[in-house]
């Protein structure tokens, strides 16, 4: 077992107790696969991209170049399948053509910063746990060097809330562990947004207790079975 995702701890608190044991035996037989969580795999892909790239250069034209895009491989495409995959996806980039980015961020110059590909597993009791949020950004505000990140992710029939808690948690520990020492990691500005239904959550909902903390409970459970 190389690493457990987020999505992994979601889809383990889903079980039963007989499949809890086989699918924490499953895990552990796994060595190493690509599974994007932060857009919930290569089939959220296309929305995803866009969404992110949106956020980053504040430039609400890409996602109608992406629709645009996507709608042309609809049209080539010839498997019902895939046609479904691209529309969904135009779907998702279509609602946030109304979505209201800049909350997400603090009104100031923001520092995109690139994430270390070996810092992006942290070790929690023991597990290796991926952190693969979309983007890390620092600022300054009043006088105070600060750090934040958003987590884009997807699903089908999206996340409920707990679920996407589990997302910024594992967002604030990652900027926590790696950067505390410069900045002050902001809780409002550590985000989890779910592209299905546009549900977010930050770790101040978390602190504050408005969102239960499942991830040191789910990990514990991990860990017993």
């Amino acid at each position: 077992m190389k690493k457990i995702t987020v999505k992994n701890l979601i889809e383990f608190r889903g079980k039963n107790d007989r499949t809890k044991i086989t699918f924490v035996n499953n895990l552990k037989k796994v060595k190493e696969k690509s599974d994007d969580d932060s857009g919930g795999g290569d089939y959220w892909i296309s929305c995803l991209s866009a969404i992110r790239n949106t956020f980053r250069y504040n430039n609400l034209d890409l996602l109608d170049e992406k629709i645009e895009l996507l709608r042309d491989k609809i049209n080539i495409s010839e498997i019902k399948r895939i046609k479904n995959q691209f529309q969904r996806n135009i779907d998702i980039v279509h609602n946030f053509k109304d979505y209201d980015f800049q909350h997400l961020k603090p009104n100031v110059d923001l520092t995109f910063l690139k994430q270390v590909k070996h810092q992006l597993l942290l070790e929690i009791e023991g597990l290796p746990v991926e952190a693969k949020p979309c983007h890390i950004f620092s600022f300054s505000e009043n006088d105070s060097e600060e750090i934040g990140g958003v987590w884009f992710v997807a699903k089908l029939n999206g996340f409920n809330k707990s679920e996407l808690g589990m997302f910024a948690d594992i967002l604030y520990r990652y900027l926590d562990k790696h950067y505390s020492k410069k900045f002050y990691v902001n809780p409002d500005y550590c985000i989890a947004i779910d592209l299905y239904n546009s549900h977010e959550v930050n770790y101040t909902d978390i602190q504050t207790g408005k969102i239960t903390a499942l991830i040191d409970k789910t990990i514990d459970e991990i860990n017993s079975n």
